[in-house]
Formats: C-alpha cells, sequence, structure tokens
C-alpha cells in the first residue's frame, strides 16, 4: 500500500503522525508523493477557523492529487466536526485518539476496495489515560519528538483544543526514562519534550511529579542527548523549575512562551492565568539562569474588546521582552468558544493591520538576537546540506550554517555573519 500524508498545526500532531507512519512502514507500506497513493491521510488541527478552513483544503488538495485514493482523516478538526469531514468524501474519520486503530481502519479500507466507511470519534473527556505511541522519528532524523502528556484544563476563551483532546493525562516517568533511553541508543542527538500542555504535566497522577521531573528523568535516562522544551504557560516558570533545569545539564537555552497578549486587560479577557508581570518574572528566571537563552512566544493579534490603546500596550510589552522569534497570528474565532459570541470583533482588515505591526516588531527584534550571536560560539547539532553547507539548529534554535559538517554531528561554531534568516559560521 502507498500512502500520502499531511500534517497540521503543533508539534504533537507531528509527533502524532511520525508514530503513525512508523506503524505504516513496520506494516510494510510505502510513502509517496508522486500522486499514486492508495490512501491519503491528513491529521488535522482545529485550533483556529482558519485551521480548520486549511484542513479541509489540505484533504481536498490530496484527494485531487490522488484520484480514487481512499481518504483517512484524524486529528482535532475531525474530533470536533466529523461531519463536515464526512462531507468532504473521506472514508475513514478518527478524531484525536486511537492512533493505532486509526492505522489500522486505514489498512482495511484499503484492502477492501469498497465504498466501506468508518466513524470512531469518541467522547475525549472520558480519556482517562494516555495513549502509548512508539517515539521517534523517519529514517534519517537526528531530532526525536518524545510527547509526555495530553489535554488541557484551561478552557481559555478562543481555543476549542480541551474539547478536542479532553483532560490533561500524563505519561508515567517510568515510561518516560524508558523511551528517552531506546531514542538515545537509536541515535538521536536531541529529544524534543512535548504534550498539548506540558506545563501540567503531573497533575493527573499520584506521586505529586511535575514538568521539572520529567525533563530530569529524560536527562538521567538519556544523558547524550540535549533537550528541547515545548511551549510553556508563564506560571510553571519559577525559581525552582529553572534550577531543576540547570542542573540537568543538556537543555537547549530555548524557551517558548505562551504569550498570546501584552495587555493584561485582553489577558483576563481571554481567561489566561498570568498577567504580563508574572510573563516578565518568568522571563527574567529563565535568562537568570540560562544566559543568553533565546525567548520566543505566541501573539493573537485583533481579539475581540481589543482597544487601540490595548493594542499598543502589546507592543510595548513585545519591545521590552526583546523575544528572539514570535509566531503572530491575527485572531481567527473558532465555533463553539466564548470569544466567538464576545462583543468587539473587530474587522477581518484590522486585525491583520495589526499582526502585520506586531510581525514587524518581532522581525526587528529577530535580527537584533541574531546580531548578539555575531562573535559567539555556539553548540550546533547538523541536520542538512545545502548548496555545499551544512545546516542544524543551535542551542538557542538559530540556524546555523557551516562547512565540514556532517549529518547528526554535534560541533561548536563560531559565528562570522548573518545571512537572510541563518547565522554562518566555521567549526572550532
Amino acid at each position: 500500500m502507498k500512502y500520502a500524508v499531511a500534517t497540521l498545526g503543533c508539534k504533537v500532531n507531528q509527533f502524532e503522525t511520525q508514530a503513525m507512519e512508523q506503524l505504516l512502514q513496520q506494516h510494510g507500506h510505502i510513502p509517496t508523493d508522486a500522486g499514486d497513493a492508495d490512501v491519503v491521510i491528513v491529521n488535522t488541527c482545529a485550533v483556529t477557523a482558519e485551521s480548520g478552513r486549511k484542513s479541509r483544503q489540505t484533504v481536498r488538495r490530496l484527494m485531487k492529487e490522488n484520484p480514487g485514493a481512499v481518504a483517512a482523516v484524524c486529528g482535532c478538526f475531525s474530533q470536533v466536526s466529523p461531519e463536515e469531514v464526512r462531507a468532504l468524501g473521506a472514508q475513514v474519520v478518527y478524531g484525536s485518539g486511537e492512533r493505532m486503530k486509526f492505522v489500522e481502519a486505514v489498512e482495511r479500507a484499503v484492502a477492501a476496495r469498497t465504498a466501506a466507511e468508518e466513524t470512531n470519534v469518541d467522547d475525549p473527556f472520558r480519556r482517562l489515560t494516555m495513549e502509548s505511541l512508539p517515539a521517534g522519528a523517519l529514517e534519517g532524523r537526528t531530532r526525536a519528538y518524545l510527547k509526555i502528556q495530553d489535554g488541557c484544563d484551561n478552557f481559555c476563551t478562543y481555543c476549542v483544543i480541551p474539547y478536542a483532546r479532553g483532560r490533561v493525562r500524563s505519561m508515567p516517568p517510568e515510561e518516560i526514562a524508558r523511551e528517552a533511553a531506546r531514542l538515545q541508543s537509536e541515535g538521536f542527538r536531541e529529544l524534543v519534550v512535548t504534550g498539548i500542555e506540558i506545563a501540567s504535566y503531573g497533575k493527573d497522577l499520584k506521586n505529586a511529579v511535575g514538568l521539572a521531573d520529567a525533563v530530569r528523568t529524560v536527562s538521567e535516562a538519556a544523558p547524550e542527548t540535549r533537550i528541547r522544551l515545548g511551549s510553556l504557560e508563564p506560571t510553571v516558570v519559577t525559581e525552582d523549575f529553572c534550577r531543576t533545569l540547570a542542573d540537568c545539564g543538556g537543555v537547549c537555552r530555548h524557551f517558548h512562551l505562551s504569550l498570546q497578549s501584552g495587555c493584561d486587560r485582553t489577558l483576563q479577557a481571554m481567561h489566561r492565568k498570568y498577567d504580563t508581570a508574572r510573563f516578565a518574572e518568568s522571563a527574567a528566571l529563565l535568562r537568570q539562569y540560562f544566559p543568553g537563552c533565546a525567548l520566543t512566544a505566541d501573539l493573537i493579534a485583533g481579539f475581540p474588546g481589543e482597544t487601540e490603546e490595548d493594542f499598543e500596550t502589546t507592543l510595548a510589552f513585545l519591545r521590552e521582552m526583546g523575544f528572539a522569534a514570535m509566531h503572530v497570528f491575527p485572531y481567527s474565532p473558532r465555533p463553539g468558544t466564548k470569544a466567538a459570541a464576545l462583543p468587539g470583533q473587530l474587522t477581518r482588515a484590522e486585525k491583520e493591520r495589526r499582526a502585520a505591526a506586531a510581525q514587524a516588531v518581532a522581525e526587528q527584534m529577530r535580527r537584533a538576537y541574531l546580531e548578539l550571536q555575531v562573535s559567539l560560539t555556539l553548540p550546533v547539532l547538523f541536520e542538512t546540506e545545502q548548496d555545499g553547507l551544512w545546516q542544524g539548529h543551535s542551542d538557542n534554535y538559530c540556524l546555523v550554517r557551516a562547512q565540514g559538517a556532517g549529518h547528526g554531528i554535534m560541533r561548536n561554531v563560531k559565528i562570522l555573519s548573518i545571512q537572510g534568516q541563518n547565522l554562518m559560521g566555521i567549526i572550532v
């Protein structure tokens, strides 16, 4: 069986797609992008209305590119809107759980070659444990995802994810240790610790462990790998948290903090659990314990009720924080969320104007951070070769290019210059 696959959304979706591909390839199935697939698989996202639109668009595109193929769709969008996915013509529709059963359903559908349809979308709030999936990456990768948590209990007013993923579920520490050790033995040099909301790791477990304990478990089980963390809620960043991570060794100096707004009034309307003072405290702690670290963030521009003054407050806060990079999104109302019904909805043009203004500030900060790297020596994990130069990511997540490296090799690189969005250097 030949399959074509597309993934939308977050690192968790990327992890789950890689896990499904590992299962498919273990069963002898072959990936293809030549338009001759027997099945097209789309792992969807529903975090915004725009994500849903892109998910539908991707399903249609792959079906058109692979005429006659079975269409199999899973993920958060099909979890919350299975009827819309079915209307696209998908024969296999699963939600955000039971990935192993989804793979089996795909195999049955292709083998049957009939019009038989299968829909399996559960109630995510009834999920009590985290599904165990093979962690890792496909052949030739140097970095592997290690998903330690699923679900979210935050219920932010703009977000549908708790309804797509259910409550917080955590991987037991002993399983984390086993998976981390296995990934190191398979040759991975970097492990990305990820989840839907990893700051909540352990709240459902009985042994009073938290995210810092999980990171320490990974470090002890895989001491030869470096560790990169997924998105963090600012409230998890305390002095004890930073001290534990710093003591682990091998934790990358890159932290993605979920900001969303730099205005306290807007954060309150979003039902975020921190204000800008708490966020700034978290940023200061990380910079204290990880000097020179890259702090990155997400921002939603044009949230309902956000005034021009609120937005200017946000821009001022961004400049104060000095982020190394940002993901900026114009607010996209998601049906079924509280924010979609709030008064003060802004026009699309105004939201895009504010997003563009915030992105311009983000670009200034990104350039300033890159300039700080020139003349420094950074540890770089090289991944790919292009135009005679090897490129890879530094521990602070800068893309670095240099001669004379190799796939999966970690080297110290002295940074000489900036070229576009890359750093150029020489191995020392």
